[in-house]
C-alpha cells in the first residue's frame, strides 16, 4: 500500500511542475535558481536555511522564487522588498499558510503566531494587546523582575566562587528567563520536570525545529500521510507534553480561584472564558494556544538574543568596555540596574540593536501567506505562495549597512532606525498587521537582563581563550541559538554585597 501511495505521489508531482514550468513562462514570477522536476528547489537546502537562501538571493535578487514541491515560495531579502511585501501591500500577505506543525503544536492554528488572518485572528491580537501585553500588564511583574533578576545575580556569583570558575551562561540565562516566564504566564514556577524530564527550554526549541525545519508533508500532502521524515510522531509527542502540562497549569487556577493578587496570563485569559465578553468563542484550546505563545515568546527568544549580546561583548571588549563605562555614570557602582535607568542607557540599546541586526530572533520571519493573486514589484506572485521574509539576510544586506558581518554598535549613532518595525533594514519583531505584539516585554527583558550581567561583573572568556577563538556557530530553528553553551568567567564588580535589589 505504502509503494502504490509513493507511485500516485510521484506521478501527481511530476504533472504539477509540468504545469508549473507552463505558467512560468506564460507570467513573469520573480527569478531564482533552476531547479529540479517533482523536487524544485528543496535539494539547495541544508541544516541552516537561512543562510543557503542569504546566499542564493545574492545572486538572484531581494525578490526571488523558490519552489518546494507543489508550493511556491518567495524570498525576501533587502528593506525594500519587505517594506513592499509588509506594507505597501501588508493586508494581502497578512494570513499565514496551513503546516503540519501549526495544525499539531498550535491546536490546529488557535494561536496568535501561526493564526490565519480574518475575524478570529484580528479579535484574538485585540485581546492580546489590550489584556495580556498591555504596558499595564507588563509594568505589574517589574516587582517580579526585580526580585528573580536579584537571585540570578546572587547565583552567578556563587557559582563564580569569586571570579575564579567559569559559568555556563547560557544554562543560567535560560533558566532565569523560564522562571520570568512562568510567573508572567502562570503565576508561579515551576521546576524543568514538571512539564518534562527534559526541562522548558527543550521542548520549546523542539518545537520550534520543528515548525521551522523543511517538512516534505507540507510540499507534498500525500507523503504528509507516510511520514517519512518522522517529523509528525515529533511533532504529536511534543504537542502532548504541551496539553498535558497545561491542562494540570489550568486546574490548578480553578481550584485556587481568585486568588486577590496581582493576576497572571492564564488568569486574566480564564475570567475573559469564563465571563463570555469574548467577540468569538473561546474555550481551553484558546487558552492552552495563548499560554505556548506567550511562553515561547518571552522564554526562548529572549534567552537566545541575551546569548549572542553578550557573546558579541566577549568578543569586542572595547564595546563592552563601553557599556559598563555608561552603565557607572548612569548607575554607579553602589546600587543594581532598575528598569527605570533604561532609557538612559543609548550604547546598551546600540548593543541590542547591533545584536538583533546580526543575530535577529527569528531569522527568516514567520512565513506569510498570498491570499490572491498580485503583483508586486513587477513580478507575478501566484495564491497560496508563502512570503518568507529573511531578516538575516536584510540586516546584512551591503546595500543598507556599511562593513555589515561586524559587530560596531556605534554605526547607529545619529540614525533614527529602531527596531518596531518603521525601519525595514532592521525588523527582528517583524512588521505590520504580523508584527510581534510582544515587543515591548521582549525588549525590557533582553536590555535588563544583559545590563545587569554586565554592570555586575567582568565577564572573561574561559581558559585564556582569545575573543576571535569564541565559537558562533548557529543552531537553525524559529528561534536561531548558539550551537554551544556560553562559558564565561564572571567576577563581582559593584562595591557591595547586599543581597536583594536595592535595599
Amino acid at each position: 500500500m505504502g509503494i502504490f501511495w509513493i507511485w500516485i505521489t510521484t506521478i501527481v508531482c511530476a504533472a504539477a511542475a509540468l504545469l508549473h514550468m507552463y505558467m512560468k513562462k506564460k507570467k513573469k514570477l520573480p527569478p531564482g535558481p533552476k531547479g529540479l522536476p517533482v523536487l524544485g528547489h528543496l535539494h539547495m537546502l541544508s541544516k541552516n536555511p537561512h543562510q543557503d537562501l542569504e546566499r542564493m538571493a545574492k545572486q538572484h535578487g531581494p525578490i526571488m522564487y523558490l519552489q518546494f514541491g507543489f508550493v511556491p515560495n518567495i524570498i525576501v531579502s533587502s528593506a525594500k522588498a519587505a517594506e513592499l511585501f509588509l506594507k505597501t501591500y501588508d493586508l494581502v500577505f497578512a494570513s499565514r499558510p496551513p503546516h503540519q506543525a501549526s495544525k499539531y503544536l498550535s491546536w490546529d492554528q488557535k494561536n496568535l503566531a501561526f493564526g490565519k488572518y480574518g475575524a478570529y485572528w484580528r479579535n484574538m491580537r485585540k485581546l492580546c494587546t489590550l489584556e495580556l501585553l498591555s504596558n499595564l500588564k507588563i509594568n505589574s511583574f517589574q516587582p517580579m523582575r526585580r526580585e528573580e533578576l536579584g537571585r540570578f545575580v546572587e547565583a552567578v556569583k556563587q557559582k563564580s566562587q569569586g571570579g575564579t570558575v567559569a559559568v555556563d551562561l547560557s544554562a543560567m540565562v535560560s533558566s532565569l528567563a523560564a522562571d520570568m516566564s512562568c510567573w508572567m504566564v502562570f503565576g508561579k514556577k515551576y521546576e524543568d520536570k514538571d512539564i518534562d524530564e527534559r526541562g522548558f527550554r527543550f521542548v520549546i526549541q523542539e518545537g520550534m525545529k520543528l515548525a521551522a525545519l523543511p517538512n516534505l508533508g507540507d510540499y507534498f500532502p500525500l507523503l504528509g500521510i507516510l511520514d517519512l521524515q518522522g517529523m509528525k510522531k515529533r511533532m504529536k509527542a511534543v504537542a502532548k507534553v504541551f496539553d498535558d502540562f497545561f491542562e494540570r497549569v489550568i486546574d490548578d487556577h480553578v481550584k485556587a480561584g481568585d486568588r486577590g493578587q496581582v493576576k497572571d496570563i492564564v488568569d486574566t485569559m480564564m475570567s475573559i472564558m469564563e465571563s463570555g465578553d469574548a467577540e468569538f468563542h473561546f474555550d481551553r484550546g484558546h487558552v492552552k494556544a495563548i499560554m505556548l505563545d506567550m511562553l515561547s515568546a518571552s522564554m526562548d527568544t529572549a534567552a537566545s538574543t541575551i546569548e549572542w549580546a553578550l557573546s558579541r561583548l566577549l568578543q569586542n571588549p572595547e564595546a563592552m568596555k563601553k557599556v559598563q563605562q555608561e552603565l557607572e555614570e548612569v548607575v554607579g557602582l553602589e546600587r543594581k540596574v532598575e528598569e527605570s535607568d533604561l532609557e538612559k542607557l543609548k550604547f546598551l540599546d546600540m548593543v541590542v540593536k547591533e545584536t538583533f541586526r546580526l543575530h535577529p530572533v527569528a531569522p527568516l520571519l514567520l512565513p506569510h501567506y498570498s491570499m490572491e493573486d498580485c503583483t508586486v514589484g513587477g513580478y507575478y506572485i501566484p495564491k497560496d505562495s508563502r512570503i518568507i521574509v529573511n531578516a538575516r539576510a536584510i540586516g546584512r544586506d551591503p546595500n543598507s549597512w556599511s562593513d555589515p558581518e561586524k559587530f560596531i554598535p556605534e554605526r547607529f549613532v545619529g540614525r533614527d532606525i529602531d527596531v518596531r518595525g518603521q525601519h525595514f533594514e532592521l525588523i527582528p519583531f517583524g512588521s505590520g498587521r504580523r508584527g510581534c505584539p510582544g515587543l515591548q516585554l521582549g525588549l525590557i527583558q533582553v536590555r535588563l537582563i544583559v545590563a545587569q550581567l554586565v554592570h555586575c561583573f567582568d565577564l572573561k572568556l574561559p581558559d585564556g581563550m582569545f575573543p576571535e577563538e569564541l565559537d558562533m556557530t548557529e543552531e537553525f530553528g524559529l528561534v536561531v541559538a548558539r550551537a554551544k553553551h556560553l562559558l564565561a568567567v564572571p567576577k563581582f564588580r559593584l562595591k557591595f554585597n547586599g543581597t536583594v535589589m536595592n535595599e
